[in-house]
């Protein structure tokens, strides 16, 4: 098995049960050591970097915006029922404040795995603060801006959210964020 199709294969599998794993039972939000806290900071610190490489236009959305939620890696899979999972960072005032998870799980016409970091830009307090609270899940049609030079430029808050994705690896036929629900635990 060559390489990219095993690392496929790999994202696939994790992804369905991690991901529906999580759906089920519950993931701790927080990595559970002080190592696996920095590791996850210095990965969503290096996305955030990445991001505004690729597009300038971010950086100053993320500026102007109450606080922002970055999964660097978002493992995603699925053969006619699939999954996600991610952990993430969560920024206020361009500080770390906590962490948080990321679980979707969906059924239909889809089949593949693919991973991906997620940047979730919150507009105003009041959208934060439902992240916060656990009262946050994006609807099933909800879509993200993927991130290429310039997009940030076009890209328009929903209510209160905007979501910009990035670096996709792997293959997957169908790549919505529609149905993911999150948690979140202060630092």
């Amino acid at each position: 098995m060559t390489k990219s199709k095993s690392m496929l294969v790999g994202v696939l599998a994790a992804a369905c049960v991690v991901g529906g794993g999580s759906m089920l039972g519950g993931c701790s939000t927080a990595p559970k050591t002080a190592e696996g806290r920095a590791n996850l900071k210095s990965e969503a610190a290096s996305a955030l970097a990445d991001a505004k490489r690729k597009d300038v236009t971010v950086g100053v959305i993320l500026d102007h915006a109450a606080g922002y939620a970055v999964f660097p890696t978002v493992g995603k899979g699925g053969a006619l029922v699939g999954g996600a999972y991610g952990k993430g960072v969560l920024y206020e005032s361009g500080g770390v404040v906590g962490f948080c998870d990321l679980t979707q799980a969906s059924i239909g016409l889809q089949l593949g795995g693919q991973a991906y970091t997620e940047i979730i830009s919150f507009e105003t307090r009041e959208a934060l603060q439902r992240f916060k609270d656990g009262n946050f899940a994006f609807a099933a049609q909800a879509t993200a801006v993927a991130l290429t030079a310039g997009a940030g430029a076009n890209a328009d808050y929903d209510n209160g959210v905007l979501v910009f994705t990035m670096g996709e690896a792997g293959l997957m036929y169908e790549a919505s964020i529609g149905g993911q629900k999150f948690s979140y635990r202060a630092e």
